[in-house]
């Protein structure tokens, strides 16, 4: 297995709740105690959040440091988004004098109620975070219980069973608790065996128990909501790491009362920076070959395929899926430092034919190094939070979230003397070179104080790269248009429609939906809510010209996309100059790979261009696992085939996906072929394909004529049935 750097999780100070739609202070005036709402599938969808006046007094000292007007403006706006309470320490369930002052529990949850509009829910957001030898693998956030017996009861009983019994109290029973479980505890239990110190986590059980005995006491609460932490991709997301923590997960789950009923779900990238998306880093259905080199070859991803937190999400869902976990298993992301804007983003996609030179070109983590976690400089604030977020429709996203408050720091690298337990730690140290992390420097801000404290020097970094950007609007209302829709592309040409796609807008609120334009004219008669649309109606054989623009909730409508021009196919049949063969290279229908090989046949009088050839090979992907697709033998060499898994945005008869080939460069005579281009899929989890439905399928394991695998000259198509 991979392990992860050691990588302290990181405390957090006074924060509040996660996360649907932004919220303004209200009268102090509470309802009256109401009883409670049956529990929900999605917490955060159609509630407010609790915005914590300690984080709002924190942000303050930091405007009151600014001098620039427009920065203060964007800081005050900071000020109305959800985040997320830390309970990181016994002290910190009662509050007071003994937490140095901040609000205990029972103080958040009554400014909670306080701040309920009537007749509408309201979420609050706390961090359960006391494990016994907590953070095993780290020093900056080490926690005050022992790994022992002793430690393990005093969690239970002066940790766990008070704050259950705040939460249980029917003056709250109308709040949604969101409680996410032990950032950074389990995961240690999968990767980090090697330290002495995870290794007794592991075998002593202490850290399961304490795990299965707060999913205990919380599940029994109606409304109250467990995510268990699971780290995020650049740590778990190797398929020997996901699937050691997919078991270990679904033992602790079935070990609880209510087995896996006493998860709603998980909490990815929690005080992490890995993106929720890599816009220039296609998704992995559609992962780029560079000098026949999958991008996740290069250093950065180290054959990791998980490159951002959609991925990852996607990934894990479809893997506890596949273990008998629910459908309703939901997903949460803290995008509070994964925004990733300012100077140093790209701003389009390398052309660089050396696999590093264009992941480092394209990605927008300018970290060194994945496993870099320590108040790193360049981030900034990411997606505002955000309910059941359209933009990531395989990751079964329940919310978008700020876990970790912008601001806080994640450790300091010199010795800070204090009673919560935190060290120094050499990751946090911007001097310090991380053999654990390829050797890279930590990346780290100087000066930076303990593990949960304020950092006014990185607060102000991470508001200054924000991504989208914090409109400057003090108040927090929304007077910012969403940036243009990007990477508009057909996914399907017929001869009488068009079927579009596009990456999804980013916002500093929520993108409500997209409009679609064909030669200047609106098509759509309303909203577009997703990223797909299919334009009907169309003339065969005809150029149109398509752009879309985004609009929020608040009604600002962004700039136009960049416009994508496509040709629908002639009508009758197939133009002719290209015969495709193929045959099954395994036999098999139904294992957990598709094995097509194929060869591209000048059927014309004249040379062929390989470079103006496509081949289309349609297939069923039989479930929701991202698909990935190899080159294991070409005639013409691996490096002289490129190839891609493209899923269909409306499944046809046959076919929710192909895999199109291409040839960068080349040449075919007249009579020639490419000879044997030979091809592999396989899905994330391994799960079987059914090849038997496949429009493109065929048993022949000797090469014959593949009339349902098209072939494409110059965009037109010269063979073959498409699916219908």
């Amino acid at each position: 297995m991979r392990t992860a750097p050691t990588r302290g999780a990181r405390t957090g100070l006074l924060a509040a709740a996660a996360v649907s739609l932004l919220l303004l202070p209200l009268p102090a005036a509470a309802e009256p105690a109401a009883a409670g709402e049956p529990h929900q599938d999605n917490p955060f969808v159609g509630a407010t959040a609790y915005l914590n006046p300690d984080y709002a007094e924190l942000v303050d000292t930091s405007i009151a440091r600014t001098a620039d007007a427009t920065l203060r403006d964007r800081m005050s706006a900071v000020k109305h988004r959800p985040t997320a309470v830390w309970l990181d320490r016994i002290a910190a369930v009662r509050g007071g004098e003994a937490n140095s002052g901040r609000k205990g529990l029972r103080d958040h949850l009554d400014l909670a109620r306080s701040q309920k509009r009537p007749g509408q829910p309201i979420t609050a957001t706390f961090v359960i975070y006391d494990l016994p030898g907590r953070d095993c693998a780290a020093l900056a956030s080490n926690g005050e219980l022992a790994l022992d017996q002793a430690g393990l009861e005093r969690y239970k009983r002066d940790y766990i069973d008070r704050i259950a019994d705040f939460m249980a109290d029917p003056e709250y029973a109308d709040i949604r608790i969101v409680t996410v479980i032990e950032p950074d505890g389990l995961p240690n239990l999968v990767t980090n065996l090697l330290d002495p110190e995870c290794s007794r986590a592991r075998s002593s059980g202490i850290q399961v128990e304490a795990v299965r005995y707060a999913l205990d006491r919380l599940h029994a609460l109606p409304n109250v909501y467990t995510y268990m932490d699971i780290a995020h991709s650049g740590w778990l997301g190797w398929e020997t790491n996901l699937r050691g923590t997919v078991d270990l997960y679904t033992e602790v789950a079935e070990g609880t009362r209510a087995g896996l009923a006493s998860v709603d779900g998980f909490a990815t990238n929690v005080a992490n920076y890995t993106p929720t998306d890599e816009p220039f880093l296609p998704d992995p259905e559609r992962r780029l070959i560079i000098s026949g080199l999958p991008l996740k070859s290069s250093r950065f991803y180290e054959w990791n395929p998980a490159f951002d937190e959609a991925d990852y999400t996607a990934a894990l869902w479809s893997a506890f899926r596949a273990k008998g976990w629910p459908a309703t298993t939901g997903m949460i992301v803290d995008t509070s430092r994964n925004g990733w804007g300012g100077a140093a983003r790209p701003t389009e996609a390398s052309t660089s034919g050396d696999v590093d030179t264009h992941v480092r070109q394209s990605a927008v983590d300018r970290r060194g190094h994945r496993g870099l976690w320590c108040n790193v400089a360049g981030a900034g604030l990411g997606r505002a939070p955000q309910a059941a977020p359209r933009d990531a429709p395989g990751a079964h996203l329940d919310a978008y979230v700020w876990v970790k408050p912008p601001g806080e720091s994640d450790g300091a690298s010199k010795h800070i003397p204090n009673d919560e337990g935190k060290r120094a730690d050499p990751m946090c140290d911007p001097d310090h070179i991380a053999s654990n992390a390829g050797g890279n420097p930590t990346g780290a801000l100087p000066g930076a104080p303990l593990a949960g404290h304020w950092f006014h020097e990185q607060f102000t970094m991470l508001v200054r790269n924000s991504r989208p950007a914090v409109p400057a609007s003090p108040d927090g209302s929304d007077n910012q248009a969403p940036d243009a829709p990007r990477a508009v592309h057909g996914t399907l040409a017929r001869s009488t429609s068009v079927a579009l796609a596009w990456d999804a807008a980013e916002d500093d609120g929520v993108v409500a939906g997209y409009d679609v334009f064909r030669d200047g004219a609106k098509v759509n008669t309303g909203p577009v809510e997703g990223t797909v649309f299919t334009d009907t109606g169309l003339r065969p054989g005809t150029a149109y010209t398509y752009t879309v623009r985004a609009r929020d909730e608040a009604g600002n409508v962004s700039a136009a996309s960049a416009p994508f021009t496509v040709t629908t196919q002639p009508s009758g049949p197939a133009a002719g100059g290209l015969r495709v063969t193929h045959r099954d290279n395994d036999g098999a229908s139904g294992n957990n790979a598709v094995r097509p090989g194929l060869r591209v046949v000048n059927t014309s009088s004249r040379s062929v261009a390989l470079k103006d050839v496509t081949v289309r090979y349609w297939f069923t992907r039989d479930g929701g696992a991202p698909v990935t697709v190899w080159c294991d033998h070409a005639v013409l060499g691996c490096s002289g085939v490129t190839a891609r898994v493209v899923t269909l945005r409306t499944p046809v008869r046959g076919a929710d996906a192909y895999i199109e080939v291409g040839f960068p460069g080349g040449s075919l005579a007249p009579g020639a072929d490419t000879g044997d281009v030979e091809l592999r899929l396989g899905k994330g989890d391994w799960s079987d394909f059914d090849e038997s439905d496949d429009h493109s399928h065929s048993p022949a394991t000797a090469h014959a004529d593949a009339p349902h695998v098209t072939a494409y000259l110059d965009g037109a198509r010269a063979w073959g049935d498409e699916p219908s």
